[in-house]
């Protein structure tokens, strides 16, 4: 099993847990979040003349079995873009389908549908849903913007660009703003075959609006490192 570091922190008032490998860990839920899978991204792009290694639908579901061991989540819950495209569930190898039968019947496990699979018909035993709404929390795919519940979604891939030792190296983040009361927070993709957005794009500060303060988030070792995005003027 993968080392899992572990990043506490509170948002709207419920205490979460973000694993450096981009999965939100709901501890009174016993609920692990994670966005953007892209399962058979590989697949398609060799449909599409782009050959890729063919494993990365085994990777992403062997990182996600092992934050499930490592937080004992009991119940699973993904952001949207499960899959690449909507035939993505008929592509899945066999070892990769035996894997995700496994974790779906172990575990409470709810597909939250994205514009890449909103077609998805295949749920492998567990739950569909456009959206929903856990204990206050609205979970979605994409960010609403104008939202005033607190929310978490994915769509975006944030990724963060630091300068380390004279070179530039970028890191998938989440996001997470406030405003007034309400605080909101878009996931890190957690598929291996996910590329990236600036944290800081127009896109998804405009996806957050209105905010007062927008923050990258990261996990490191065990603690949630924040780096300002935004700051309203005063």
């Amino acid at each position: 099993m993968v080392p899992v570091s572990f990043a506490p922190f509170e948002l709207a008032g419920e205490e979460f847990v973000l694993t450096k490998s981009g999965a939100l860990y709901w501890p009174r839920e016993r609920a692990l979040l994670v966005a953007d899978l892209h399962l058979e991204k590989g697949s398609w792009y060799a449909r599409h003349g782009a050959l890729l290694p063919p494993y990365d639908s085994r990777e992403t579901l062997e990182r996600l079995a092992d934050a499930v061991k490592a937080t004992g989540a009991r119940r699973v819950i993904t952001l949207g873009d499960n899959f690449h495209d909507d035939a993505g569930t008929e592509r899945l190898d066999p070892y990769a389908a035996g894997m995700l039968e496994a974790l779906t019947r172990a575990l409470d496990w709810v597909w939250i549908t994205g514009n890449h699979d909103a077609g998805q018909h295949r749920a492998f035993g567990a739950e569909l849903a456009e959206e929903m709404e856990v204990s206050g929390i609205v979970l979605r795919h994409e960010a609403k913007p104008g939202e005033t519940k607190a929310e978490l979604s994915g769509h975006f891939h944030p990724k963060l660009r630091m300068k380390v030792r004279e070179r530039y190296i970028a890191r998938p983040c989440g996001v997470v703003s406030r405003s007034g009361a309400s605080e909101r927070m878009i996931l890190p993709a957690f598929g291996a075959y996910t590329g990236g957005m600036d944290a800081g794009a127009p896109e998804i500060l405009a996806a957050l609006s209105p905010a007062h303060e927008v923050d990258a988030v990261m996990a490191a070792k065990d603690r949630l490192v924040r780096f300002p995005l935004f700051r309203a003027a005063a």
